[in-house]
């Protein structure tokens, strides 16, 4: 008869030893040679502070390897274990940034978008000195745009089919909401020309009005300006 099966135990590293080989395969871009190693190392020191980098280390090491999901978590883990520890705006930066690489062009659905502009917008809320701040201002800035753009084309597309209140409403979310974007002076020229269609003549002249004083060399001011003279428009 055979005897039971002996479990081989884990031999136990020291911590350094486990991070140290993390940093040398992250350097070498074996990123999953890594977490391993950082897994490893959290489960046999979870009380040190090794661990506690292992965390955030674990979080880069997913962004690193594109396992934006894995990313994310692990960034979200570290902020509820350690809230207020140094690094928790950096677990916010890998958090945005995770996101932000996941968006898709302006056809598509941006949950993704919208999310990294929260995570940035928590980041320079709470963090607003932080060496994070001013990248995930400039993303955020970009994520906008992306939103921004995404409202454009939903509000063209009932422009193009008639249904001018539903663009109205687009564009003026893009005006509302996103007024620091590139958008803007397309969203007025959009909602001129969908007040224009819908016989509302003060709305359209309020709206192009708008539309020259704040960007009075637009092209779009132009195409205002002939909508609003009876001419059509470029």
């Amino acid at each position: 008869m055979f005897g039971p099966t002996k479990i081989k135990e884990e031999p136990i590293i020291p911590p350094e030893t486990l991070y140290q080989s993390a940093l040398s395969n992250m350097d070498s871009q074996r990123y999953n040679a890594a977490i391993d190693d950082l897994k490893k190392l959290e489960r046999q020191h979870p009380y040190s502070q090794w661990a506690i980098r292992a965390q955030l280390m674990s979080a880069y090491a997913f962004y690193q390897a594109d396992q934006y999901d894995e990313a994310i978590a692990a960034a979200r883990r570290f902020i509820d274990l350690h809230p207020g520890h140094k690094d928790v705006a950096y677990a916010y930066y890998l958090i945005g940034v995770s996101d932000y690489e996941q968006i898709s062009d302006v056809g598509r659905d941006q949950k993704m978008t919208e999310q990294a502009l929260e995570a940035f917008e928590e980041l320079m809320r709470r963090f607003p000195n932080s060496r994070y701040a001013r990248d995930a201002a400039l993303k955020a800035d970009l994520a906008r745009d992306h939103l921004a753009g995404k409202e454009m084309e939903i509000g063209r597309y009932y422009l193009r089919r008639g249904k001018y209140v539903a663009a109205i409403n687009r564009f003026r979310n893009v005006i509302e909401r996103y007024q620091s974007t590139t958008h803007v002076p397309e969203a007025l020229h959009r909602l001129t020309e969908a007040y224009l269609s819908l016989g509302v003549a003060d709305e359209a002249r309020r709206t192009a009005a708008v539309l020259g004083y704040n960007f009075p060399s637009s092209p779009w001011y132009e195409d205002s300006y002939r909508l609003i003279n009876g001419e059509p428009s470029s």
